[in-house]
């Protein structure tokens, strides 16, 4: 599995092709902007994309959708639960203030476990609400792409309407800091790193006191 992290977009988001170097199949985790450098680096590395993964539904995770989907063909992807929650008309006019493009209709909503595979390679789905109801992070050992439910010494907000700070924290001491110590926490925002693990964050996030 191969990792590609870029920082795209006016919110800083954190985006990421992840593919199977056997296979060149890929998937795009979270396109929040610059579409034309995501295109490129899948162009120049001869990239299939099959997926467009969204870890939870908000706008700046989302933007990129539209275009990718028109240029590759991909499928999205996004847990049931923000499917549901962000196909709500008085939710979509609540963040439509922000001004980014909305992303077309999910083709394959997930749930807890579920597998998306690409090539040679899988992510099991975790669900983590409190960000989102549809929160959820992507497991592939070593690797976990965590969104905006875990940061680098921090978590995601939860002050935006369907936020709980408690399910945030309970998904995230039952779910993630329960896995291997040495997973690599690959975050939806680089506010304090681009890259961290479970051990560390385990050890040094204040917020995992709540």
């Amino acid at each position: 599995m191969l990792v590609k992290q870029l920082t795209v977009g006016m919110m800083g988001v954190c985006c990421y092709i992840v593919s199977c170097e056997q296979t060149k199949e890929a998937v795009i985790i979270d396109p929040g902007g610059d579409e034309d450098i995501i295109l490129e680096y899948c162009k120049t590395n001869d990239l299939k994309v099959v997926y467009i993964i969204n870890t939870h539904g908000h706008p700046d995770h989302v933007c990129g959708n539209a275009r990718l989907q028109q240029a590759t063909g991909a499928k999205i992807v996004m847990h049931s639960e923000d499917v549901a929650y962000f196909g709500d008309q008085r939710i979509k006019d609540y963040f439509s203030s922000l001004g980014m493009p909305e992303s077309p209709p999910v083709d394959l909503a997930v749930v807890e476990g579920d597998v998306v595979t690409f090539g040679k390679e899988q992510f099991t789905v975790l669900h983590t609400p409190g960000h989102t109801p549809g929160g959820m992070c992507l497991y592939s050992p070593p690797h976990c792409f965590t969104g905006d439910t875990l940061f680098v010494g921090a978590v995601g907000r939860s002050d935006f309407p369907g936020g709980s700070m408690r399910q945030m924290i309970d998904g995230i001491k039952s779910k993630l800091i329960t896995l291997p110590t040495d997973t690599i926490v690959w975050p939806g925002h680089g506010y304090g790193g681009l890259q961290s693990t479970i051990g560390r964050e385990a050890r040094t996030n204040p917020y995992l006191d709540l």
